[in-house]
């Protein structure tokens, strides 16, 4: 099994509770192939696992954020998640094509925020990544593009179900249908990125500080915030309202708020407990 370090390095300040996944493969564009997935999906359940976590940062090096699925995966022919010839092969082709959209699924479900720090071209695989983060950011050269219409084949790990929640669905179309460059000022007028900054520094810089924003509100009722919007996005208005006052009941706590108010008050850092562990967590 391929080491999750072949393809990004893992930061975790405890004292912040910021973490940072950094694709760490610049010389191949920072391209997936199958091992990385499941090295994402572990690193993020671990995070979340442990509890400590408040809000991570994805990034890259290099000149690309990153190139998607490694080409040379669709030439493989002989590749056993790419068998389709029979009935049996094609099951267990879905059975896999689920499990790798499930990596990103982790980004959703994980209990902290997840910002995506774009720089360079967001390409195909890339893009999915990014539309299953919570907010996105990019440099000034950035560019997002569906590839996967390039090559012949649907985009399936989620950008074609994601995009049209986070930008317009025409606008969601044009881009599955054409295989477009998004560059960063319009990824920013359609709403695909929060922010857009001069250069890969001053981007490293604007999600740090976004990052702290985040980290320094209560874990709770942040992770309650994630899961009420998600709730909210996938359900009609009178199902998510009826599934917050239960959210709610859960999450209220009037110590929580007792020290937010205080740290709001004082105009000193609050002090919060981290998340409890998931059981079996370590």
């Amino acid at each position: 099994m391929t080491s999750a370090a072949a393809y990004f390095r893992l930061d975790h300040d405890d004292v912040s509770g910021i973490a940072r996944l950094t694709l760490s493969r610049p010389e191949q564009m920072n391209t997936m192939d199958p091992a990385f997935f499941p090295a994402l999906r572990d690193a993020v359940r671990a995070l979340d696992a442990a509890g400590r976590t408040r809000v991570l940062v994805i990034a890259s090096t290099g000149k690309h954020f990153s190139a998607g699925m490694a080409l040379d995966v669709f030439g493989a022919a002989d590749h056993p998640m790419l068998q389709v010839a029979t009935a049996r092969e094609r099951q267990g082709f879905q059975a896999g094509l689920r499990g790798l959209m499930a990596c990103f699924d982790a980004l959703e479900e994980a209990r902290f925020p997840v910002i995506c720090a774009v720089q360079g071209g967001c390409i195909g695989g890339a893009l999915d990544l990014a539309a299953a983060c919570d907010i996105r950011v990019c440099s000034a050269d950035a560019f997002f593009t569906v590839q996967e219409i390039h090559i012949g084949m649907v985009a399936d790990l989620g950008s074609l179900q994601r995009l049209p929640k986070i930008v317009a669905p025409g606008m969601a179309r044009q881009m599955a249908y054409t295989g477009e460059r998004v560059g960063a000022d319009r990824a920013l007028a359609i709403g695909l990125v929060n922010a857009v900054l001069p250069d890969a520094d001053a981007l490293a810089t604007h999600a740090d500080e976004l990052a702290r924003q985040i980290a320094g509100k209560s874990p709770l009722a942040i992770s309650g915030s994630k899961q009420a919007l998600n709730i909210a996005r996938d359900h009609g208005t009178a199902e998510a309202l009826a599934q917050m006052a239960m959210l709610q009941g859960a999450l209220f706590d009037l110590g929580e708020m007792a020290e937010a108010i205080r740290a709001w008050k004082s105009r000193e850092p609050a002090r919060f407990e981290p998340l409890a562990p998931l059981p079996g967590a370590r």
